[in-house]
């Protein structure tokens, strides 16, 4: 089994409610809830929302002030059409713009939100990272790259 792999991201949030109404309202639909934690099963992984709280308390630090790190989550499109109708969506159900949807010096096409706690979110349209038909994005190798 290869150690470059992420099978779970887990977004420490400060109301469950709240985030599970903001990520169903962009489309996403929750796989599993269990006490204080709900999953959603995306393309090989899964995305779990879990309460500040509790999560510090399974991390094995109760008393740690739990907040959002130096990190970016992003979801690739494969149209400038399809960045731009993703982003307007968080707007709309209660996310924060941080960036407009932009032509970018990389020659992509670029957006960032945050969600109602904070965590960060790019909305994104790379011509040289074509997606699966899934929606998946499997980097180019060899010549392509």
């Amino acid at each position: 089994m290869t150690p470059q792999r992420v099978t779970l991201i887990t977004l420490g949030v400060a109301d469950l409610t709240r985030a599970k109404a903001f990520y169903d309202a962009l489309g996403w639909q929750a796989t599993e809830r269990t006490e204080g934690v709900v999953f959603y099963q995306i393309n090989g992984m899964v995305l779990g929302l879990f309460g500040l709280g509790p999560l510090a308390a399974d991390q094995g630090r109760p008393d740690a002030p739990l907040g959002t790190g130096a990190m970016t989550l992003a979801q690739n499109f494969s149209t400038e059409a399809e960045v731009d109708a993703a982003y307007a969506q968080a707007l709309t159900v209660g996310a924060t713009a941080l960036k407009a949807p932009e032509k970018v010096f990389w020659g992509g096409y670029s957006g960032y939100y945050a969600d109602p706690d904070g965590h960060v979110w790019e909305v994104a349209m790379n011509p040289f990272w074509p997606l699966n038909d899934d929606g998946s994005l499997t980097l180019p190798t060899g010549a392509d790259a």
